[in-house]
């Protein structure tokens, strides 16, 4: 989906993919285990939109360089992030991902299983809002880092039902914010944009978080992320 005005660029696209390419062989390598994870993603029928390579490693980074040991992720799918996650938080870590789809949660436990992290991962299965709840109600300990990557319709409430989860100084990462352009529409009759746009006003009007957002390119297009220090 394009913003108005703005048109399609097939050999900016390409060249997107070629630097994405270099980076992933330069910077990162192989990687057997995100591999298998794709592959295996990709028979069971999942939709492919795990994050890319790049941007869940950054991911990894952040949970490593805020010294995250709690990590609350909102959207499964295969576990392609979760792994990365997972690694972030160390030995000594855990990470709490929440999947509506029964399906993605058993392939994401298979995968993440496989890569030797799976002691450190707890899947809730379920409606993410019911899931986030039920924690709370729980008296879970609270999350350094939170990455919501699930239904864009929802995500200002997962922001709302989060905050719960977290204390001062945790980090939130809202991933697909920018949408080719169209989260920057008023007039967008997309759900999903709509969602995103109520997200980025939510961060921008609510006094408890400091934020901002970041446009990228890439094998996923042109999109983003949001980002959220908790006060």
């Amino acid at each position: 989906m394009s913003a108005p005005g703005i048109a399609e660029d097939n050999s900016a696209e390409s060249d997107w993919l070629a630097v994405d390419q270099y980076l992933v062989d330069t910077l990162l390598g192989a990687d057997p285990s995100l591999d298998h994870a794709l592959a295996a993603n990709a028979e069971a029928g999942l939709p492919a939109i795990d994050v890319s390579r790049t941007n869940g490693e950054m991911l990894g980074i952040l949970v490593r360089a805020i010294g995250a040991r709690r990590v609350l992720e909102v959207g499964t799918l295969g576990g392609f992030s979760t792994i990365l996650l997972a690694r972030g938080v160390g030995p000594e870590g855990a990470v709490v991902s929440c999947e509506y789809e029964p399906k993605h949660a058993q392939i994401a436990r298979s995968n993440i299983d496989r890569a030797g992290v799976g002691d450190r991962v707890d899947i809730r299965i379920g409606a993410a809002l019911d899931t986030l709840a039920a924690l709370a109600d729980e008296g879970a300990e609270s999350f350094d880092f939170v990455f919501l990557d699930a239904d864009k319709e929802n995500n200002a409430n997962y922001l709302e039902r989060s905050m719960a989860l977290t204390h001062p100084g945790s980090l939130i990462v809202v991933d697909n914010v920018i949408r080719r352009g169209a989260a920057a529409d008023p007039d967008a009759d997309d759900a999903r944009t709509r969602g995103t746009r109520a997200a980025l006003a939510w961060l921008g009007a609510d006094d408890r978080v400091d934020a901002t957002a970041i446009q990228t390119v890439g094998t996923k297009g042109w999109d983003g992320f949001a980002m959220a220090i908790v006060r």
